[in-house]
């Protein structure tokens, strides 16, 4: 059955046809809400002014935003610190008891983790909506003033406008998680992402000529095919189980094995890093030292210089290693299989099994960790080669699509198997 075949069986199924279109409701209005300008801005200069943010930071946030960071619309922040704050709360996990012992509680200790979240989410949106309102006043974003009549007032206007944006989007996608199809940050992710490739695509094409362009389209599609292997690639860890008999009953001789994915970190490392740069960009309004700003936007704003793209590379391997170990804990995982019984063939249990998953998982993550720094990188190296400011297929923005895409497709898949269809994937 081909491609177009399986989306009409998804349309055929009542339940499943009533999830789509009500993701596609969501999407719909939360495109709409990223061309809304915030109250106090001057919409004018922003339209003028919305062909994009300058510095790989800004470019990077307004990407996930859909192009609405530029236009400083209320939903200018976009999904960025809910990400954050998720990523914060997930590593304090590891060194906060008290949130441990939540983790460990099932569903109820996940909603006060969630909750939590939340919180964070808006005390972020506060902060970046507040650094953001001086950075469009003093010209650091987009070449013009889009707050001309700058005041306290006016001020805690925007910041508030941004801050309820923020939270509006975070229950929007938290709607499509629960009645929708995927997961519903991942897909106001994917739709801010696809929402700028036309024009960017078409920005190349005036820029280079049709003739590059279709080079750079060429080179996207190796690009998704390597991203498709390096996403599915995993490292199958064989695990047996001893036969045991409890009471009557006969229990395990069966043969498994643990999945250990090359990119274990997904797109996190990324997100990560540009969160770590974007950091001191919001800071230099503070710093009142001449030098320091013109290191700042030398080095940390010009996605193009050797030493922005240095310190995003090595923080984004960094960060690869550390969200996996973060994630994956071999030793919980050795002391799960001993308990049930189970060994790995020519390794002891116990201790020698955690020391051999640790380093099975340090060699595949290495390769992992190294692609998607590239990946994060190729903007950079085609600003600083070719001149092209945005790069439609590539980056940040070319993995998670992909990622998306294909974490979505399976789960209509599956919906679609259970009730005897065939899905999309072979």
């Amino acid at each position: 059955m081909n491609l177009l075949g399986a989306f009409v069986n998804a349309f055929r199924v009542p339940d499943l046809r009533r999830k789509i279109l009500f993701t596609l409701l969501i999407i719909a209005v939360y495109r709409f809400g990223a061309h809304v300008p915030s109250p106090g801005i001057d919409v004018n200069t922003a339209l003028s002014a919305s062909g994009g943010a300058t510095g790989g930071v800004f470019s990077f946030i307004n990407l996930f935003s859909g192009g609405a960071l530029t236009r400083l619309s209320i939903f200018a922040l976009g999904i960025m610190p809910y990400i954050t704050s998720s990523i914060i709360m997930q590593l304090l996990t590891v060194v906060i008891p008290k949130l441990e012992a939540w983790q460990k509680e099932g569903e109820a200790g996940t909603k006060k983790i969630t909750q939590w979240t939340r919180y964070l989410t808006v005390m972020l949106a506060i902060l970046q909506s507040t650094g953001l309102a001086f950075l469009f006043h003093n010209r650091q974003v987009v070449d013009a003033d889009l707050i001309p009549e700058f005041s306290g007032p006016r001020v805690g206007l925007i910041v508030l406008s941004l801050t309820a944006g923020t939270a509006l989007i975070m229950w929007l996608g938290e709607l499509i998680t629960a009645r929708g199809v995927g997961n519903g940050m991942s897909i106001l992710i994917f739709t801010s992402i696809v929402s700028t490739l036309p024009s960017e695509g078409n920005a190349i094409l005036q820029q280079k000529g049709l003739g590059n362009f279709l080079a750079i389209v060429g080179i996207a599609l190796v690009v998704i095919v390597l991203i498709v292997i390096m996403e599915q690639g995993q490292r199958r860890i064989p695990v047996q189980y001893a036969k045991r008999v409890v009471g009557r009953r006969m229990y395990g001789g069966s043969s498994t094995y643990i999945p250990l994915k090359v990119n274990q970190a997904g797109v996190i490392p990324i997100i990560f890093a540009s969160s770590v740069l974007y950091i001191p960009t919001l800071m230099q309004n503070v710093i009142q030292n001449r030098g320091i700003q013109n290191f700042i936007n030398d080095n940390l704003v010009n996605s193009a210089s050797a030493v922005y793209m240095l310190l995003y590379g090595l923080m984004v391997v960094f960060f690869a290693y550390f969200y996996t170990a973060i994630t994956f804990n071999p030793t919980d995982v050795a002391d799960n299989i001993k308990k049930y019984g189970g060994f790995i063939p020519g390794i002891r249990p116990g201790r020698q099994t955690a020391e051999y998953l640790d380093r099975i998982l340090t060699r595949i993550t290495l390769p992992g960790a190294l692609f998607i720094a590239g990946i994060a990188l190729m903007p950079s190296i085609f600003l600083a080669t070719q001149n092209i400011q945005q790069l439609p297929f590539g980056g940040t923005s070319i993995l998670i699509t992909v990622g998306v895409t294909l974490e979505t497709m399976k789960q209509i898949e599956s919906q679609l198997m259970m009730r005897h269809y065939e899905g999309f994937l072979k």
